[in-house]
């Protein structure tokens, strides 16, 4: 076996990555069909690997490569495990970053996006990131936005897409609306001392909350996704069940009349009851069984009730005003929640429907006009906000709820269960729960009320007045048709898309959306009646991009439909979706919705995107995220200069488990380098052997033959697990690090002879297998040399064998009155009685229970043996 040792002392046959990494890249990138995904007639099971697509910034960071390293290794494994595997990639390529290059750099938003993606792709191609680039999606371009304007116009068609008055934050300065990520304690993050104000802007909206039950009801479906996401959405929908009530405005300011249990016969729910006439003020509430202790109701300042009482009082209407500034401020430092309640009286009542008792109306800063109908009954005695705003006001308290075994516990009591009604006339002893049904079903008898179910999800608001973003596809026909006043809405037909960004523009960001600026853009006709109109300026919000990209990987290339209903429905939903868990709201919200319009637009079949979704942790440096923002990337291609892809990719998979945070050590990075050279040192060392091995045959087998190949398909199983369950690929590693000990450990052994060639041969081609996913470039090298046919990350997963795979000695602790004494082996599968008899007989054991009595001995199979003593 001498001669067949080559001389480590020879610098070409160290580990180099510098060498081999772009000489494996040059190949592949020479094989487009090499990461393509077969036909749907392929025969093989079918397997959708997708990691979130990137904003181009320019430069990929270590927290990327985490993300993308996850999804490439399980997108080989399932290669190797003889899946059709689709594994795309694409740019999330709109957005404000790029306008504010180009006013930075002077650089159009489109040529500085577009280089951007160039250097992020030969980043990505330099980390082996096994993506089928034929497939590659670019939201920035034509090819794809028109598709954005083709789904808007179909929601528009179905009702899903409309325009309205709203409030949205807005930078005097910039003369444009904000995100809320763009609002920093109030301030523009542009103009640090310019305070954002709310405006009223009449905005296009996608009717998401149409599909909000559904939304809902979906998440207990999505078994594959973490709780924690679940849980997240539930709250961001806020589904609240509950009634709608209508109190009456009493036309008098009188004094509160004595209770009646009776309903009152007074009904307003003929016609709009929240019109202009300001005949009642319709409340909602989740506690309907307590309304016979409701001792005020209360608006928002910019309720129309409200605004009609302070057009008739300007004392009040500077009072109303003054809460008003007061919620905006609140609004603007994003400290809503914990504002300071006020609150003025009306000096005005409204009546109670289900008893005639007339209570105060008042107007409170915390009430807000687009939460719920703007309107509230304070229950104080059962609500904990309602009883600090009655004890500063000293309104009325009055108690109507009471444990159902008695007593009077203190207020507020907000108990449902076991809780009975009091004070509260003919329904005094029934349950809540109880209640709560039959008085709605009661309020809607009478005609003042009725059961109902609110969000707390609100309409998407998709208008930005910005240049880099989808153009909305309407007009505004400037003379009016039949149907149509003058300056109304017309859709574009469809044989007018794509509306395309012109592309000599200048962006200033002052005085509203750029586009409204370029009067080629803006002037246009009407599709209609061919008269003068104007286009819409404002350009879709850039999660519109990203709420069906998914689905364009499975047809990116078709220019006649967004892509071919038989792809997607073969590919549909995504087996595996991977990204951060800070897109667990928008993203994900967003793209489930986008998901049921298709699905309902008989596009697709499926009814959510994804079957399974993973959110990685963060990548930490000096105490906090990873972050352009913050001054602390580092630069993967710093780190593959100095370690190679290989070990860049190992390290972030091996430093922590994949769903927890991940603190970056350099030095972590320069360790799995000197692992891989480790391995690249044994497996030259052996190549020859390996290439010449055959499997070995049972009664070949010598002892250390048994001991290699027990801890060799140990880790295949151990590695095959962590594939298939919680992705632990920093415990797979690992398994493969105490492999390579093994191996080295018995590395004389194997030079004297005494481990056979065929066994060498099954150690050394299954390693390099186990590495595949995980060291692609590294283990496509010692695949050649090795004579292995074919791409490494295409051959046939090792499969263990369990028996080989099994311990003949196990060992197992024992303890004396639960204390550790020694560790005893025995043979796999021995019954409790021999466990018994090597724990009793154990030399230490022995001298322990000296002179004492044994009471009783414990046997957990396989984990520990306890003798009882006294």
């Amino acid at each position: 076996m001498a001669e067949m040792v080559k001389d480590e002392n020879e610098r070409d046959g160290r580990y180099n990555p510098a060498a081999i990494e772009p000489k494996w890249q040059a190949r592949w990138d020479a094989d487009p069909a090499l990461y393509a995904a077969e036909g749907h007639d392929s025969g093989k099971p079918k397997y959708y690997c997708l990691e979130m697509l990137p904003y181009p910034s320019g430069q990929l960071h270590m927290g990327h490569v985490r993300n993308y390293s996850i999804g490439d290794a399980l997108a080989r494994h399932m290669w190797m495990r003889g899946y059709n595997v689709l594994h795309p990639m694409g740019w999330d390529a709109f957005g404000l970053p790029a306008e504010n290059a180009a006013l930075k750099n002077n650089t159009p938003p489109r040529e500085w996006t577009l280089k951007n993606i160039a250097a992020m792709k030969t980043q990505m191609r330099r980390m082996g990131l096994s993506y089928d680039w034929a497939n590659e999606v670019t939201t920035c371009l034509p090819d794809y936005y028109r598709w954005n304007q083709w789904f808007f116009l179909k929601m528009f068609e179905k009702g899903l897409a409309y325009r309205k008055k709203s409030k949205v934050n807005w930078c005097p300065d910039c003369q444009t609306v904000l995100a809320n990520e763009q609002v920093i304690n109030g301030r523009c993050w542009r103009h640090e001392e310019t305070i954002v104000e709310l405006r009223d802007l009449t905005q296009w909206f996608l009717k998401i909350t149409k599909y909000a039950d559904e939304l809902v009801e979906g998440l207990d479906k999505l078994e594959g996704w973490p709780e924690k996401v679940r849980t997240m959405q539930r709250n961001w929908i806020g589904r609240s069940e509950g009634a709608l009530v209508d109190f009456a405005v009493d036309g008098a300011s009188a004094v509160t009349a004595g209770p009646s249990t009776s309903p009152s016969t007074h009904s307003v729910r003929s016609g709009s009851v929240q019109d202009d006439t300001c005949k009642a003020i319709t409340v909602f509430t989740t506690r309907v069984d307590t309304i016979f202790g409701a001792t005020s109701v209360q608006l928002a300042p910019e309720h129309a009730v409200a605004k009609a009482f302070a057009a008739e009082d300007a004392e009040l209407a500077a009072k109303v005003e003054a809460l008003l500034e007061e919620q905006k401020k609140a609004r603007e430092s994003d400290a809503l929640g914990a504002i300071e309640k006020h609150g003025v009286n009306t000096g005005r009542f409204a009546v109670n429907p289900f008893n005639g008792v007339k209570v105060p109306i008042w107007v409170g800063n915390y009430i807000l006009a687009d939460y719920g109908t703007g309107a509230i009954m304070s229950v104080p005695a059962h609500d904990e906000r309602d009883f600090e705003f009655a004890t500063k006001y000293g309104l009325e308290i009055k108690r109507v709820i009471a444990p159902k075994d008695g007593g009077e516990p203190e207020l507020p009591f907000t108990a449902e269960e076991d809780a009975v009604l009091i004070n509260s006339g003919e329904w005094d002893g029934l349950g809540c729960v109880d209640a709560q049904q039959k008085l709605s079903s009661l309020a809607k008898e009478q005609g003042f009320g009725e059961p109902t179910v609110t969000y707390r999800l609100k309409d998407w608001g998709v208008s930005r007045q910005r240049y880099w973003g989808t153009p909305i596809p309407m007009v505004y026909c400037q003379n009016g048709h039949a149907g149509v006043e003058a300056g109304g809405v017309v859709a574009l037909p469809e044989s007018a898309l794509p509306v395309l960004l012109p592309e000599q523009i200048e962006i200033t960001q002052e005085g509203g959306s750029p586009l409204g600026k370029v009067a080629d853009f803006l002037n246009t006709t009407c599709p209609v009646c061919g008269g003068p109109a104007k286009r819409e300026t404002d350009t879709m919000d850039t999660f519109v991009d990203s709420s069906w990209y998914f689905y364009r990987y499975t047809d990116a290339k078709d220019s006649t439909v967004p892509f071919a209903s038989e792809k997607a429905n073969y590919w549909f939903p995504i087996d595996q979706y991977i990204g951060g868990v800070e897109h667990a709201i928008l993203h994900l919200i967003y793209s489930r919705f986008w998901t049921k319009v298709m699905r309902d637009l008989g596009l697709i079949k499926n009814d959510e995107p994804a079957e399974r979704l993973f959110t990685q942790g963060m990548v930490i440096k000096d105490g906090a995220k990873m972050s352009k923002s913050k001054g602390n990337v580092v630069s993967p291609d710093l780190m593959i200069e100095k370690y190679g892809a290989d070990a860049t990719r190992m390290y972030a998979l091996f430093a922590a488990p994949p769903d927890r945070d991940l603190e970056w050590q350099e030095e972590g990075v320069a360790g799995i380098s000197r692992f891989l050279g480790r391995v690249h040192r044994l497996a030259t060392k052996y190549a020859e052997l390996v290439r010449e091995g055959q499997s070995p045959q049972l009664a070949s087998r010598t002892q250390t033959d048994q001991k290699l190949l027990r801890k060799l398909h140990q880790t295949i199983a151990k590695v095959t697990q962590d594939f298939g369950g919680r992705w632990h690929f920093n415990t797979s590693i690992a398994a493969i690090m105490t492999l390579i000990n093994e191996i080295v450990a018995t590395e004389a052994a194997m030079d004297a002879g005494e481990v056979s060639p065929a066994a060498v041969a099954e150690i050394f081609r299954n390693l390099v297998l186990l590495l595949a996913p995980f060291a692609p470039f590294f283990a496509a090298e010692m695949w050649e040399q090795m004579g292995g046919e074919g791409v490494v990350f295409r051959a046939a997963w090792p499969v263990a064998d369990e028996d080989l795979a099994r311990e003949n000695e196990i060992e197992i602790p024992v303890q004396v009155n639960g204390k550790l004494v020694n560790v005893v082996k025995v043979a796999a599968g021995s019954n409790d009685d021999a466990v018994k008899a090597a724990a009793s007989s154990d030399e230490k054991v022995k001298a322990r229970i000296e002179g004492k009595t044994v009471v009783k001995v414990i046997v957990v199979p396989n984990k520990l043996v306890n003798l009882v003593v006294k």
